[in-house]
């Protein structure tokens, strides 16, 4: 996924999947990291993507990468943006809830398939 976001941002200069899709992985991407490496809970691991997303867009809005003269530095402008939207609030957000929507079908899918095989866990 991080190739894909960075393939995204570097290469595709449309109006949808840049802007939109991207933003929308993002987070997904963040979650699918804090899942994989932290014992924590869906709903902690997605409040704590959300919070973090929404800190680095507010962070934009602010200009942080200017006003620590980064941002000619690609790599750090790719990975932190470099411009404050609102509609990317509203991205993370749908990705964070497809993130759980998606989590919450796995689990679903594995407690119907243990309770057909009669184990548990």
């Amino acid at each position: 996924m991080l190739i894909l976001e960075t393939l995204i941002a570097l290469f595709l200069h449309d109006t949808i999947i840049r802007p939109y899709v991207g933003d929308v992985l993002a987070p997904i991407f963040l979650y699918c990291l804090v899942r994989g490496g932290l014992l924590i809970s869906p709903k902690r691991a997605a409040m704590g993507v959300l919070l973090i997303s929404y800190l680095i867009e507010c962070l934009q809005y602010f200009h942080l990468l200017a006003l620590l003269g980064w941002q000619h530095h690609r790599l750090v402008a790719v990975l932190l943006g470099n411009h404050f939207e609102w509609a990317d609030l509203l991205a993370y957000t749908g990705g964070v809830a497809l993130a759980l929507l998606a989590e919450g079908m796995v689990r679903a899918r594995s407690t119907a398939r243990n309770e057909w095989l009669g184990t548990s866990g």
